[in-house]
């Protein structure tokens, strides 16, 4: 496949570039910072990898216009986008965190996710197969994490915007689903730590500490994920929230029809009546 992947110099997007390498996808990779592969390790017999990046700001529409561009001179068209690209942003308690900064993770996390999908998806139309859409949700996209109010906002954000756009594509053969990836150790756990328990909240530095020392085994969960969501077994799923960890993703081709025809995977209001409750 003809993957575009955001995010990839570092964390879970650098993590995922190098497990699709390995399976022999071409990929071009798009991240703030060079990269610097070391494409040997992925040498498969007589066959070097394709990789190919750029260095873009997600959150700047121009630049990825530029890139996308750059990307339909090599290639007629993508067959996936994995979009990684996020920031953490400054942590503390909403009334003291500066308003800018505030803004800025909001519009690199949510604008930038929007930013990339409206930059490619020309070119996913073009696929010549049914093309899938990755985005990532992250910790208080389905509920309060305090301290990490624009993250969070974001997320959640970017959540309803897979939903959304899997509503308007019902006619395009683009499959958009959102993935929770679950704590991982990655340059935001490190972050959590250095910001210390006074700033994250002890919910937040206990997990990041428990995390910080884990191996690439736990990052086994969401490759798999993501690999099913881009397989055909996957074909029809679209506008769903998929936990690597906690779904049991494996079968979800087996429910499909069950998963479409529900709010299955996705955020919704819960009302007194959903719990039992009689508020007359």
């Amino acid at each position: 496949m003809r993957i575009v992947i955001t995010g990839s110099s570092c964390g879970i997007g650098r993590v995922l570039a190098e497990s699709l390498l390995r399976q022999g996808h071409r990929l071009w990779g798009l991240a703030r910072r060079a990269h610097g592969f070391d494409l040997a390790q992925f040498q498969k017999a007589d066959n070097a990898p394709e990789f190919r990046s750029s260095c873009v700001d997600v959150s700047v529409w121009s630049e990825l216009e530029d890139v996308a561009r750059q990307v339909n001179r090599e290639w007629d068209g993508v067959d996936a986008l994995i979009h990684c690209a996020a920031r953490l942003g400054q942590i503390g308690p909403s009334a003291v965190v500066d308003p800018s900064e505030w803004s800025q993770t909001v519009r690199v996390t949510l604008d930038g996710t929007f930013n990339t999908i409206m930059a490619f998806f020309p070119l996913l139309q073009r696929s010549g197969r049914r093309s899938k859409v990755i985005c990532f949700s992250g910790g208080g996209a389905t509920g309060p994490r305090p301290n990490f109010s624009a993250y969070a906002a974001a997320k959640a954000g970017v959540v309803r915007l897979v939903e959304t756009l899997a509503a308007e594509w019902t006619q395009i053969p683009i499959d958009i689903n959102a993935v929770a990836p679950g704590a991982l150790p990655t340059s935001m756990t490190n972050e959590v730590l250095a910001a210390g328990v006074h700033l994250s909240g002890s919910a937040d530095y206990e997990a990041a500490q428990r995390v910080s020392t884990a191996g690439p085994e736990m990052f086994k969960p969401v490759c798999g994920l993501i690999d099913y969501l881009l397989s055909e077994h996957s074909d029809g799923i679209v506008g769903r929230l998929i936990s690597a960890q906690w779904d049991n993703w494996p079968i979800l081709a087996r429910h499909k029809k069950d998963i479409m025809g529900s709010d299955i995977f996705t955020l919704r209001r819960i009302i007194p009546s959903d719990r039992g409750v009689d508020f007359s």
